[in-house]
């Protein structure tokens, strides 16, 4: 019995994991040999019906990877993720968590909830295309996969301090790897600035404001002390600084200031932005009225000011000195500084566009097209990802009789992606919007036939007591009623049940009871 199962599992799939070491193996015997006499598993795609599904690997489990995966047939697909984390975030709601408003738990979903054929914690290290197989580095630390790392333990490079790795074969492969923050090479934001892109990162963030008003208690620390550790500097004028602002002014007015209030007098919020005015994708009017918003709530917005350097206060413990280019020499304290500003490309997405390939179906060498403004990676407006000929990898697009050409089997989409005839923002529903897409033609089998097509849902922002401001074709709301539908509107999107339910349940124990202020 055991020789006819092995028989059968041989014809209809093929390993899932090849070790990157051959000098374990025995040349002599097969691959599939091999794996057997490794003890590792070999996951069947034979279908009920006797037919082999197709393996599709998707890489990431963001917005983009997470949504794909979720809309994918099992019953047509095989479905593995790679990802560095196990659960994807509700990035819209995570600004909340880092003030105690929502528990960390209510904007996370584990993705081997989703039923997956297989789920490996690692990083895609490389990708052969030719061979269609992907290199991948293990990750079991949650330390690494829950916060933004600026300078990784994996390095898609080559560098020092890689962890194992093993070999996975695609039949179609989904790039999905998101994009990484960028600190424009400011001296210090990588080793003392705070990121909001992951539950770790808003955990860090939540823990350094409450121990900042621990340390302002005690009756050791100066007034001048004080008046550093309370000020909350976020830089990046967009949605993420905004919204973060906005939450911890809530933080501050609505609970801190019954637990500390001889404090409330040192306390100061301030954003700054090297744009004339904040919340560039929406109209000047919107954005006035929440710069106006801001002023009666006191938080200052300080925009066309530039971040030069950022250090310790070797005089204040704890404590970060923030170096402004309009301020010539001064340097400004606080007790803690959130970078939400730019993105800059996953190094895996580097890498690969600095491969050179060639396909078995030709002898030409071939690279993966890329966007010369973003760095993304080009695709055409079925996601499928475009070759170019060598050294001709830059849009605008190579000249006549070097023409892109779609990669076979090969898409992506989320953060990572460019489309060669749209230019779409790196946001949340561009992603969500993009794998919903893919996955539905991927089902019905006409994913060449049916392009790409983007509908603007509108964009909203927190602004703080109950008020927000939202931009649509259709209408603009600002006040009470766009903080109604800012809430609606996440809570319908919440992924799971699980999570429709628990966000309005933390919102409400908020409300009644105050947000959480202990440290943990």
């Amino acid at each position: 019995m055991a020789t006819a199962l092995t028989s059968s599992i041989a014809s209809t799939s093929r390993p899932l994991l090849i070790r990157k070491s051959s000098t374990l193996l025995n040349p002599s015997l097969s691959d599939h040999q091999q794996c057997i006499s490794r003890g590792l598993r070999l996951a069947s795609t034979a279908s009920s019906g006797g037919h082999r599904k197709q393996r599709v690997v998707i890489l990431g489990s963001g917005w983009a990877g997470y949504g794909f995966a979720r809309s994918l047939d099992p019953k047509k697909f095989e479905r593995i993720m790679i990802s560095p984390r196990s659960y994807f975030v509700f990035t819209p709601l995570l600004a909340g968590t880092a003030v105690g408003t929502l528990e960390f738990r209510a904007v996370t979903e584990p993705v081997r909830r989703l039923g997956l054929d297989h789920f490996h914690q690692g990083w895609a290290d490389d990708i052969d295309f030719a061979r269609k197989t992907i290199r991948v580095e293990a990750n079991t630390s949650d330390d690494l996969a829950s916060r933004t790392r600026l300078a990784p333990h994996h390095r898609p490079d080559g560098g020092a301090g890689k962890g194992e790795t093993f070999d996975v074969e695609y039949d179609k492969l989904v790039i999905a790897v998101g994009s990484y923050s960028q600190t424009f090479g400011i001296e210090g934001v990588r080793e003392h600035a705070n990121f909001l892109r992951d539950v770790g990162d808003a955990r860090k963030i939540r823990m350094r404001v409450l121990q900042s008003f621990e340390k302002a208690a005690l009756p050791i620390t100066t007034d001048e002390e004080r008046k550093k550790l309370l000020h909350f500097a976020i830089v990046g004028g967009g949605p993420t600084g905004i919204e973060y602002a906005a939450e911890l002014h809530d933080l501050v007015h609505e609970d801190l200031s019954k637990t500390y209030p001889d404090l409330m007098k040192f306390v100061s919020i301030t954003v700054y932005d090297v744009a004339p005015k904040v919340l560039p994708m929406f109209d000047k009017k919107l954005a006035d009225y929440a710069m106006n918003t801001f002023k009666r709530e006191g938080i200052e917005v300080k925009t066309e000011h530039h971040l030069t350097r950022l250090r310790p206060d070797e005089d204040c413990e704890g404590c970060l000195k923030l170096k402004i280019q309009e301020y010539g020499d001064e340097e400004i304290g606080a007790g803690i500084v959130v970078w939400s500003t730019g993105l800059m490309q996953n190094p895996l997405v580097q890498k690969l566009e600095s491969k050179v390939f060639k396909l078995p179906t030709s002898d030409s060498e071939m690279q993966l097209q890329k966007n010369a403004k973003t760095g993304g990676i080009v695709t055409d407006a079925n996601l499928r990802v475009h070759i170019v000929p060598r050294d001709v990898t830059s849009e605008p697009a190579p000249s006549p009789g070097q023409e892109a050409a779609p990669l076979p089997d090969v898409y992506s989409i989320g953060d990572c992606t460019t489309l060669s005839d749209l230019r779409l923002p790196a946001t949340a529903q561009v992603a969500s919007q993009q794998a919903t897409h893919l996955a539905k033609r991927l089902n019905a089998g006409d994913v060449d036939r049916k392009p790409f097509r983007f509908r603007n849902w509108g964009t909203m922002t927190y602004l703080g007591s109950w008020t927000a401001i939202h931009q649509s074709s259709a209408d603009e709301l600002t006040g009470w009623m766009a903080w109604l539908l800012w809430r609606t509107a996440y809570l319908t999107r919440s992924m799971s049940v699980r999570n429709k339910i628990t966000v309005p349940f933390y919102w409400a124990m908020s409300w009644i009871f105050g947000r959480d202020i202990s440290r943990f």
